[in-house]
């Protein structure tokens, strides 16, 4: 058992790339990751006393039920990579999903319940066929629209139209939609009408995002564009055109979490690239008014406290930008700029590379990608990356601090669920 109360350490972390792969298996995605994550952390994978797999639509789409983890994790054990009788726990939480695999590592070790723990987050969403039948595609959309309160549809509708009709901002809704899209492009627009935020500035972060994506092998997107081409891009529900949104894809990533008494004894090699995590905090969301902060507020808030640090001390960020709008948000929520303020923060260039807060350094989700049941613990990989200096050329210098932000699903204007997980490079 370890010891309670001591530091936890990330010694491995890992991300497959991220894309439409019709012809890998969830079995495939969870083989890559968790040989991945042991190669990376040099930590024996039969040390390891409980692991946590994430996924979120793999019965939905795919027939998989109930012991998805084990199943996926069983030729790993036959083959010997894997030890025997460890128990695999399944979480699930919509985009959020890996987030929780880690917080729950993070709690197992921080109580001194377990000393070596693993967390892996493994998703398919594009359906095979996707892109010929729209039958197909249709339901691949669906499968989305399932991370809402599915016993009380009319009481987020009504929610909506209330917004809608207080706020003078409509919200629409349509075939070839999603409500998730349609849903952000609401925040979007009373965000524009209360603080005269512009499409531009939203158009500014998807920019520079995939500007960072280009830079990143593991990213689904990888090309440069501008702000004028994201703007001209083919509208999804205004302000948002599709470049500033996540697209649909498959993926895997893991940590491998361990105790402070796990961590004293590995070698000076493996100590060195290790990143500490100094808070680990969650929030729940509700039927908030569009005048309350959201849920991120008050889980980053925690997340301070219980570290001792502060927005200042922060050097680069991940956060959720299922699309670009959010990014503009979350820095506000995070409190790395004042409310209000967070489409001008983003447009002068303050997020990107040499910025006084660089967010969103692999792509972010409009690049990178966003296989919901992994996106939580891809964020984690490239934070953990930026801190030991091997980002290559999306390097943020002398990156010590670092601050994740992932929320998932969808409860009136917000999300069900948000981790803030802030790290700290070990040297």
């Amino acid at each position: 058992m370890g010891n309670p109360g001591g530091d936890v350490w990330i010694v491995g972390s890992h991300s497959t790339s991220f894309g439409k792969y019709p012809d890998k298996t969830f079995k495939d995605l969870t083989r890559e990751t968790v040989l991945g994550v042991a190669a990376d952390g040099f930590v024996d994978l039969a040390d390891v006393d409980f692991a946590y797999v994430g996924n979120c639509l793999a019965g939905a789409g795919f027939g998989q039920e109930m012991i998805r983890g084990q199943a996926w994790m069983i030729e790993l054990v036959d083959e010997g990579y894997f030890p025997e009788r460890v128990p695999v726990m399944n979480v699930e939480g919509a985009c959020a999903t890996a987030s929780m695999a880690l917080h729950s590592a993070f709690k197992d070790i921080k109580s001194g319940e377990s000393d070596i723990v693993l967390a892996v987050g493994v998703e398919k969403t594009y359906l095979p066929g996707a892109d010929q039948d729209p039958g197909i595609k249709a339901q691949m959309f669906d499968l989305f629209a399932r991370a809402v309160d599915q016993e009380d549809l009319p009481r987020l509708e009504q929610h909506y139209r209330q917004v809608s009709e207080s706020s003078g901002v409509p919200f629409e809704t349509g075939p070839g939609r999603t409500l998730f899209m349609d849903t952000y492009a609401m925040q979007a627009a009373v965000h524009m009408q209360r603080y005269g935020t512009t499409q531009r500035q939203i158009a500014a972060g998807a920019a520079k995002n995939h500007n960072y994506g280009a830079l990143n092998p593991l990213a689904q997107y990888r090309f440069e564009t501008s702000i004028d081409a994201v703007m001209e891009d083919r509208e999804i529900s205004y302000p948002l055109t599709r470049a500033m949104c996540a697209p649909i894809g498959d993926g895997a990533a893991s940590a491998l979490v361990v105790s402070e008494d796990v961590f004293a004894g590995l070698p000076e090699s493996v100590r060195s690239r290790s990143v500490r995590i100094a808070a680990n905090s969650m929030s729940g969301g509700k039927y908030r008014s569009v005048n309350e902060p959201g849920l991120s507020r008050i889980a980053v808030d925690k997340a301070y406290k219980a570290s001792g640090m502060k927005p200042e001390d922060v050097d680069v960020a991940e956060v959720h930008d299922a699309t670009s709008f959010c990014e503009i948000y979350q820095a506000e929520m995070m409190r790395l700029c004042p409310e209000g303020e967070g489409g001008a923060f983003v447009e002068s260039g303050a997020t990107g590379p040499g910025g006084v807060i660089p967010i969103n350094t692999s792509g972010g989700l409009v690049s990178k990608g966003h296989p919901v049941g992994a996106t939580g613990l891809s964020m984690i990989y490239e934070l953990t990356t930026q801190l030991r200096g091997e980002a290559g050329q999306r390097q943020v210098e002398n990156a010590r601090v670092a601050l994740q932000e992932n929320g998932g699903g969808v409860i009136g204007l917000e999300e069900a669920a948000c981790s803030v997980v802030l790290l700290e490079r070990g040297d």
